[in-house]
């Protein structure tokens, strides 16, 4: 798995991915959001660099696959190993804030969405309540 540098655009950006790609099915709903979301500017990233980021997670996934070719897209260790590379509180909120609105960006969130989400939080020891705090003003 590729590295990147602490609370980077691109570390940011994966963690958004990964959500996007949790339940096997990029929507074309959540690629829209992110211009509408304006998460391109909320990561500082730009439009062309996701879609490099996005495009090396794919080759890093399909680099860890199965013989048989598996992937598993839902994997804790990666999960945490990636949610690692964000420290920065404030950042952690935005990126938990962002992965919910893209989760929500196709009307339903999945289970396998739900998960992620959850574990982030968990992880990062932030709430809903956070979340509603930081960005519903």
């Amino acid at each position: 798995m590729k590295k990147y540098a602490a609370n980077s655009p691109e570390a940011m950006a994966r963690l958004l991915i990964v959500m996007m790609m949790s339940d096997g099915n990029l929507d074309p709903r959540e690629i829209d959001s992110l211009e509408k979301l304006h998460i391109y500017d909320a990561l500082d990233i730009s439009r062309t660099h996701f879609i490099e980021v996005l495009h090396t997670y794919c080759n890093d996934l399909s680099d860890e696959a199965d013989e048989d070719g598996r992937i598993r897209l839902i994997d804790r260790t990666r999960i945490d190993h990636l949610l690692e590379d964000v420290t920065d509180p404030p950042k952690q909120l935005l990126v938990s804030t962002l992965a919910l609105d893209l989760a929500k960006a196709d009307k339903s969130i999945t289970e396998n969405e739900l998960a992620v989400f959850t574990h982030m939080l968990d992880r990062w020891h932030l709430t809903l309540a956070d979340i509603e705090a930081a960005f519903a003003r």
